[in-house]
C-alpha cells in the first residue's frame, strides 16, 4: 500500500520546490506537476509531487491520516472520518443491480 501526503509549495520552480508539512520543509520534485505557486497543496509521495490538490481534500487527507494515527493508538478517531461516518455506502455503478 502506498500512502502520499498532503505539502503546501513554500517556494519553487519547474523542476524542485521547497515544500511545508507540519512545520517541516522537504524538497519535492515537480516533475510531474509543473510549478505551482507558493501555498498551493499537493499530493506527494516518496519525495515527488503526483498531483495538485485544493484546500479541503487536502484537510480530509490529514483528517483521515490523523484518524489512522488514532485508531493505532486505541483513541476515538470518528471525530476525523465526520465525511465517511454520515453518508450510507454505496456500491460502483458497475456492480449495481439495474
Amino acid at each position: 500500500m502506498c500512502i502520499g501526503f498532503p505539502m503546501r509549495v513554500v517556494i519553487g520552480d519547474e523542476c524542485v520546490a521547497q515544500c511545508e508539512r507540519q512545520g517541516k520543509i522537504s524538497s519535492v520534485s515537480m516533475m510531474l506537476v509543473g510549478a505551482q505557486p507558493p501555498g498551493t497543496f499537493l499530493l506527494t509521495h516518496l519525495g515527488s509531487a503526483v498531483r495538485v490538490l485544493d484546500g479541503d481534500e487536502a484537510q480530509a487527507i490529514d483528517d483521515a491520516l490523523a484518524g489512522l494515527a488514532e485508531a493505532v493508538e486505541g483513541r476515538s478517531f470518528e471525530a476525523l472520518f465526520a465525511d465517511l461516518i454520515a453518508r450510507e455506502p454505496e456500491l460502483p455503478a458497475h456492480l449495481r443491480e439495474e
